[in-house]
Formats: C-alpha cells, sequence, structure tokens
C-alpha cells in the first residue's frame, strides 16, 4: 500500500526530466574539485602519508557515494521522504549528543564535529542540515492553515531547530548555528507564517547572535582580523593573508593548474576550507568568476524548482536545500576573499571532506526529483 503513491508519481510524471542545467552544473563543480583537491593537496599528502593521491582517492571514494545517493534520490519520489522527516531530525539530535562523548567526538581546531565511527569520521552538522530542512517541509506543510498561530504552528519546529541550533553551538559550529537560523526564518515565511512572529524572531535572534560573537574572545579576536589582518599578520591574521595572496598572485588568468605556491605550506588546509584561494592562484579572475557563476545558476535554478513545485512540501523542500547550498557557498567565498570573518565551512562540491559532499550531492539529487514533478 506504501508504494502505490510512489507509483502513481511515477505514472503521472513519466516523460518528464529533472532539470538538467542543475545536473549539469553539479557535475561540473564535482570535477573541478576533484582536480583541484590534487593539485592542492598532493605536496601535503606526500609529506604527511607518503602518497601523493591520498587525499584524492578518498574523493573519488566520496564522489561514487555521492552519485549514487543522488542518482536514487532522482528516482525515488521525493514525497516517500515524509515519513523519514522524524526520525531524521531524532537521528540527528542523536548524533549530536554523541559528539559530546569521549572518544567518539573528535576535537580538532578546539571544536567537536566530527564523530568517531571506527572505519571513518563524520560531520554531523551537515547531516542536520538536511534532516532540519526535511523535518521543517513536512511540518509546515502538514500545519499550513494554524501557521497564523504560534502556539500551534509555529512553537513546536522553533523549540525542535533550537535546540539543534544550541547542539551546534556548544561544539561550538556558530556558521552552521547561523546558516539553520537563516533557513529556518526563509522556510517559516515561505510557509505563510505571520509577518508579527517573523520579527519577534529576527529581534530575539540578532541580539542572541552578537552575545554569541561578543561572549567567545577567538570570535572577537576574528571580527578584529577581519577588520584589520595587518595587525596580527603572523599569528591571527596569517590564513586570510595568505588568501588574499593567492587572489592576487593568480591576476587575470592563474599561474596554471599545478603551479601554484600558496598551497606549498603557506595556506593552512588547502584542499578544504581554502581551496578556492588556490583555485584563484592557479587558474586567476577567470576561474574565480567560473565557480562564482556556477553557483550563482545552480541557486537561481534551485529555487526556480522550489516555486514550480506541485505542492507546499516541495517548495519548502527545494528552498531549503537550495539555501543550504547557497549559504554554505557564500560563507566559503567572502570569507576567503575577506568580505567576511572566516568560518571554517567547506565549499560545497569542490572542497575535500566526504560529508560535506555526500550530503550536497544528497540535496542536488531531491532537488532534480523535485524538479521532474513541477507544475507546466
Amino acid at each position: 500500500m506504501g508504494w502505490k503513491p510512489f507509483l502513481m508519481e511515477n505514472a503521472a510524471a513519466e516523460g518528464e526530466r529533472p532539470d538538467i542545467l542543475i545536473l549539469v552544473i553539479t557535475l561540473i563543480l564535482v570535477t573541478v574539485g576533484t582536480a583541484m583537491i590534487y593539485s592542492s593537496s598532493s605536496i601535503l599528502a606526500m609529506e604527511r602519508f607518503k602518497d601523493a593521491q591520498y587525499f584524492l582517492k578518498k574523493q573519488v571514494f566520496f564522489v561514487l557515494i555521492g552519485m549514487t545517493a543522488m542518482v536514487l534520490l532522482t528516482k525515488l519520489d521525493y514525497h516517500l521522504l515524509r515519513k523519514w522527516a522524524y526520525p531524521g531530525v531524532i537521528l540527528s539530535i542523536i548524533l549530536l549528543l554523541l559528539i559530546f562523548v569521549p572518544h567518539l567526538g573528535i576535537r580538532a581546531g578546539g571544536a567537536r564535529r566530527w564523530l568517531n565511527l571506527v572505519f571513518f569520521s563524520f560531520q554531523v552538522t551537515e547531516f542536520a542540515k538536511i534532516c532540519i530542512v526535511l523535518f521543517l517541509a513536512h511540518f509546515l506543510s502538514r500545519k499550513v492553515n494554524v501557521l497564523k498561530s504560534f502556539s500551534r504552528g509555529v512553537l513546536a519546529p522553533l523549540l525542535v531547530t533550537f535546540f539543534i541550533i544550541g547542539l551546534i553551538a556548544l561544539e561550538p559550529d556558530f556558521g552552521t548555528a547561523v546558516i539553520i537560523a537563516m533557513i529556518l526564518m526563509m522556510m517559516l515565511f515561505l510557509a505563510g507564517c505571520s509577518i508579527k512572529h517573523l520579527g519577534g524572531l529576527t529581534a530575539l535572534l540578532i541580539p542572541a547572535a552578537v552575545w554569541m560573537v561578543m561572549f567567545k574572545s577567538y570570535r572577537v579576536d576574528r571580527l578584529k582580523v577581519f577588520l584589520n589582518p595587518w595587525s596580527d599578520p603572523g599569528n591571527k591574521g596569517f590564513q586570510i593573508i595568505q588568501s588574499l595572496l593567492s587572489f592576487g598572485s593568480g591576476g587575470a588568468f592563474g599561474v596554471g593548474i599545478g603551479d601554484g605556491m600558496q598551497k606549498l605550506f603557506y595556506l593552512p588546509e588547502p584542499h578544504t576550507d581554502f581551496i578556492l584561494s588556490v583555485i584563484a592562484e592557479e587558474s586567476g579572475f577567470v576561474g574565480v568568476m567560473a565557480v562564482i557563476c556556477l553557483f550563482a545558476v545552480l541557486i537561481v535554478r534551485g529555487f526556480m524548482v522550489a516555486f514550480r513545485a506541485p505542492d507546499l512540501f516541495g517548495t519548502l523542500l527545494a528552498a531549503g536545500l537550495t539555501m543550504v547550498l547557497a549559504l554554505g557557498a557564500f560563507i566559503n567565498i567572502a570569507g576567503v576573499m575577506g568580505l567576511i570573518p572566516l568560518k571554517g565551512l567547506t565549499l560545497p562540491f569542490l572542497s575535500y571532506g566526504g560529508t560535506s559532499l555526500i550530503m550536497s550531492l544528497v540535496a542536488v539529487g531531491i532537488l532534480l526529483n523535485i524538479s521532474s514533478h513541477e507544475r507546466t
């Protein structure tokens, strides 16, 4: 009985094709990312692991897993995801709690953001972002008739989302907490939540965010470095200065793929957070603009899929997933270019990292599925 909607939807949508442009852009970004990961990490991998292709091999494995998940989700009717909304958010909470268990949570860079699952590490926040979007899309589409009532329509998703945001903030991961809060506000707005309630939430969230920044000295230091990185060029300002040098060294067309110098132990972790800096040096202004334009088109197409979805659940789900990709790309790109303080977030599809890549491809798979059900 449970499979009848799936079969009926497939029959009704037979002949419908997913958004080819989203698929093509995703494949281009993943291909460019894989190539640049090898270019940016080969020297580092040789020095650490005596294998220049160490990071490349792992990333190719992640690409295969992510692509498989994307294809499966493209074929599976997105309405069936509703049944995973509550289990997914519960599992996210459990995994976020497990991060704080000794020997399970991996501490790196002063934060616990990875879960040790014996054979591999798992960044729970990437999984949680997708699950919270699915939960909000399911809950808000079911409660659309009572969203004007704070207690009946808005309170429950707020409590669940704020609890998850609180756990993420404790890792600490301020950037992801802000992303989820912004996605929550957008999805409440699209679902038809009262402007009065949205205004009240905004008035609550902005002071809370300011307090979280001022409460931690290292966040204040990041803000100071953002305003003047040359105030401490050998320590706190080192990362952004090296990133800006990469952009300046690349010029219009770059020094050539593989010929960059900043990845030679100047840029910290050039294959993850600062991969765009390597792209800037090796392919220049043209390469950076190409990446930005690809993301821009992907985001526009994602929102087009959302607004053409046949139901509110599809609209909210597509818009939320598009925001996950859009905010991740914006924060990373703006950070490495010195336009906002650095947040330590990966660049979707391009940065090295299994959880980020797989979850980004999962998001694209769901978007492609929704696009094949678009209203004509």
